[in-house]
């Protein structure tokens, strides 16, 4: 089951899945534009309208995957969006629809996936979180901010999993050259004080948009290898510029812990 399948990684992915022999369950907003895989790929697909902040479609979609095909092997949670714009120019609004869709659109999918997981004692998770998951971009706060909890809900949620056959694994993509850079994005400059962080995300993102280094459909192969693996990892990262950009991260925080230790551990009881 494959949520937010008709573009991006979530279209790749599915294309991916269906042309490997496998059957799959493709929800959208608006099905109808999966039409041309149904076309091609027949009774191996269903297709479901879902809004996944919508607990009782969840509900439904994991129980269309289960009428259809008896079960439910692997669900990827891939749905989501992320504008740019500054904390203070970006409305409390905008900021909840990003958390709502981003976070708790993957906690109510795989809600309603773990019972059918849990009677099988078998199954795989996969959460399509980002580099902006293990990274805070500047003008990305809603976006970092839900994917931040995406990877803490998925890493509390793989060691209950453990007990029951289930697999859990977040998925932390760079850029590849799907939507997600350009119409599928809101982007607000705001005020010029934040110009010099803020503006230059925008800016960089336009240019690099068509430009990104990652394939989508490279990336759907790398998923399909992961939903096979018998023991497959926790996290891992999609793309040079992500295990880049996750590595330089890393050793900053070792370095910054290492340096502010001696306060750190200054805490304790004598």
């Amino acid at each position: 089951m494959i949520t937010g399948g008709s573009r991006g990684l979530g279209l790749a992915l599915a294309d991916a899945v269906l042309a490997a022999g496998h059957r799959a369950v493709v929800t959208a907003r608006d099905p109808s534009r999966l039409a041309h895989l149904v076309a091609r790929y027949g009774d191996a697909i269903r297709v479901a309208a879902l809004d996944v902040t919508d607990t009782v479609a969840a509900t439904q979609a994991v129980q269309a995957a289960v009428d259809a095909f008896g079960g439910l092997d692997v669900l990827v949670n891939n749905a989501g969006y992320g504008d740019v714009g500054s904390v203070e120019d970006t409305t409390l609004d905008d900021i909840r629809r990003q958390i709502e869709t981003n976070l708790f659109g993957t906690i109510i999918m795989t809600k309603a996936a773990v019972p059918v997981m849990r009677a099988q004692r078998s199954g795989h998770i996969i959460q399509l979180s980002s580099v902006g998951g293990r990274i805070g971009a500047p003008g990305r706060a809603a976006y970092s901010a839900a994917k931040w909890g995406v990877e803490g809900f998925s890493e509390s949620l793989a060691l209950e999993m453990a007990l029951i056959g289930v697999h859990v694994t977040v998925v932390e993509p760079g850029g590849f050259r799907t939507d997600f850079a350009g119409a599928s994005t809101s982007l607000k400059e705001g005020r010029p004080e934040y110009d010099d962080v803020v503006g230059a995300t925008i800016r960089k993102q336009r240019a690099y948009d068509g430009h990104q280094p990652g394939d989508p459909a490279r990336a759907a192969q790398a998923i399909l290898h992961l939903a096979g693996a018998a023991s497959p990892p926790l996290r891992i990262a999609l793309g040079t510029d992500a295990v880049a950009a996750i590595e330089h991260a890393d050793r900053g925080r070792l370095e910054e812990r290492t340096a502010w230790r001696w306060l750190s551990t200054s805490t304790d009881y004598a």
